[in-house]
């Protein structure tokens, strides 16, 4: 017997990195997913994004845990997409109870060199895009009548400031302001509603020579073992990042009646980097 027994969870860039590891783990405790994902590249983002081959590993992972999933390629900026996605999936599983608002974009410049084109992107995603998934989901989830919850990725990033990040740390605050709102909107239909804020976490997201440029800028090429130090000094515990399995256990207990009189809150899993 799993803790999400007979629920359906929706998740949003689950073609890897954390999405398919919370698709995973709630698999295991026994939901059944709605997946999608962008499957395409963001041209302000300096790294490849996940594919549709991506995509289609998750499901392989899902339905080898004997449970059942729909992915569709979407754009959590695309309304519309985001809306068939959500309606299609809850016509084949039956139901929705927990939403996993986890898409989202990093990229890296001082203020003075942030382009229109990178805020613009980066509030579309990471702001925007959250709204759009949890609205998409609200109808399903209060037709039911069981109550639900519903998670959103921010960011250590939503709760402190962090240089050459401007337009991603004001999309994470804004989550936070998502979180607030909803829970005491949501809170009439039992739908509970928190946010999650990894530190780094050891995906594609920091693995990859932008990321590790902004990081140590006095070297031409640096790599993997370059990166460690520069990522541990982010954090109070002596750990380089955090693993995705770490931020998908903490939300398969939010999501679960383990967690079901929390609600609004912001729960950091950081290894200690927001006290540092």
């Amino acid at each position: 017997m799993g803790k999400l027994d007979g629920k359906v969870a929706f998740i949003t860039g689950a073609a890897r990195g954390q999405g398919r590891s919370h698709a995973i783990r709630l698999a295991q405790e026994g939901a059944d997913i709605i997946a999608v994902d962008i499957c395409e590249q963001v041209g302000t983002v300096g790294f490849p994004l996940a594919t549709e081959e991506d995509l289609a590993q998750t499901v392989k992972e899902v339905e080898a845990l004997d449970r059942r999933i729909v992915a569709t390629k979407a754009d959590v900026r695309d309304t519309a997409a985001l809306k068939k996605a959500v309606d299609d999936g809850v016509a084949e599983l039956g139901r929705l109870d927990i939403v996993l608002a986890n898409a989202g974009i990093v990229s890296f410049a001082p203020v003075e060199d942030l382009t229109d084109e990178m805020w613009d992107d980066m509030l579309d995603i990471n702001l925007t895009g959250v709204f759009k998934t949890v609205r998409a989901a609200l109808p399903h989830i209060k037709a039911g009548g069981r109550g639900g919850s519903i998670v959103l990725t921010s960011s250590t990033a939503g709760i402190k400031g962090l240089g050459n990040l401007a337009h991603y740390v004001a999309a994470k605050h804004g989550v936070v302001g998502l979180v607030k709102t909803f829970a005491n909107e949501f809170a009439p239909f039992d739908i509970r509603v928190n946010s999650v804020h990894p530190t780094s976490v050891n995906t594609d997201m920091i693995h990859n020579e932008q990321t590790y440029k902004t990081f140590l800028p006095d070297n031409p090429n640096p790599q993997k073992e370059d990166a460690a130090s520069a990522f541990r000094s982010l954090n109070a515990l002596s750990v380089d990042w955090v693993e995705p399995v770490d931020i998908s256990n903490a939300i398969a207990f939010l999501v679960s009646d383990d967690a079901r009189y929390i609600t609004g809150v912001q729960l950091p899993v950081d290894a200690g980097s927001v006290i540092k």
